[in-house]
């Protein structure tokens, strides 16, 4: 198997009602557990990484790794390139074989936002590779990336028309009240503004900041129209918490064999449940 574009797995999703989850990996043991569950359970997924997580593992080193599970699990993979905003990186990333990406320029005034993401759009379908671009701001950290809450702001349905008119983008990342990082108190999305902007855009949309959001809130936003959901804030703090036990049950332990295990059971967890709200389970 190869890796390929979300552009497929979205349109799919926005036909049948579903949305495809998509979950940040940081290394070997992600990956494993978000393709093996997603095998398991028949389940299209996109593997999606930040630039700190391509910096952190090698870009040529999570290629193969993907593309090996792809091969492994007899699963389509889609690697993804997250919060991407330098496009000299971006560029180096899909000439490498990536062929799903996320233009970020959403801190930047609306005019220049477009131009970023045009000439992201040329540069990706030259190559074949979908593009998610990102219209209003969500507040919250993810890796590197910090937006406080008073440089948050909301996607506006009418500029979103003319967004994905003048950007010929596959997929639009809304901001409707979801934030990256764990929730301070009980999420708040504007499911209204969520109904308007379907009105006004035909293409997949996208949850961002999924991770603790309730499962009722999540289900109505696909009903919507939200066709993929990132998840990664509650990956981690599975995988970190359940290595913290081992550690805490055998503080002796030093061989990374064992202790890794318990952390990768319960990721799995979280991606099976995912995938379960998702209703992706059985649509490959």
């Amino acid at each position: 198997m190869y890796l390929i574009s979300n552009r497929e797995m979205l349109l799919a999703a926005q036909r049948e009602g579903y949305a495809v989850p998509a979950f940040n990996i940081h290394n070997l043991e992600t990956v494993q557990v978000v393709a093996e569950t997603a095998a398991m359970m028949n389940s299209p997924v996109i593997l999606a990484g930040t630039p700190g997580t391509f910096s952190y593992a090698g870009t040529d080193y999570l290629i193969s790794i993907c593309q090996e599970a792809a091969r492994q699990y007899r699963v389509p993979l889609a690697l993804h390139l997250d919060h991407h905003e330098d496009l000299t990186d971006i560029e180096s990333k899909v000439r490498a074989g990536i062929r799903s990406v996320m233009i970020d320029a959403s801190h930047f005034p609306l005019a220049e936002n477009i131009t970023k993401v045009q000439a992201a759009v040329r540069l990706c379908h030259a190559f074949d590779a979908s593009v998610e671009a990102e219209l209003g701001r969500l507040g919250g950290q993810e890796d590197d990336l910090m937006v406080e809450e008073g440089d948050s702001f909301f996607t506006d349905p009418v500029v979103a028309k003319h967004f994905v008119e003048f950007t010929r983008i596959d997929s639009l990342a809304v901001a409707i009240g979801s934030a990256h990082g764990l929730y301070k108190g009980e999420p708040k999305l504007d499911f209204c503004r969520l109904g308007q902007i379907r009105q006004q855009v035909d293409i997949p949309l996208v949850l961002h900041g999924a991770s603790g959001i309730p499962e009722s809130m999540i289900r109505h936003a696909i009903e919507l129209g939200i066709c993929k959901v990132n998840v990664a804030t509650e990956l981690k703090i599975a995988f970190a918490g359940a290595v913290k036990d081992y550690f805490n049950a055998h503080p002796d332990a030093e061989d990374p064999r064992k202790y890794i295990v318990p952390g990768k059971r319960a990721m799995q967890k979280v991606v099976e449940e995912k995938i379960r709200i998702c209703g992706s389970a059985g649509k490959l």
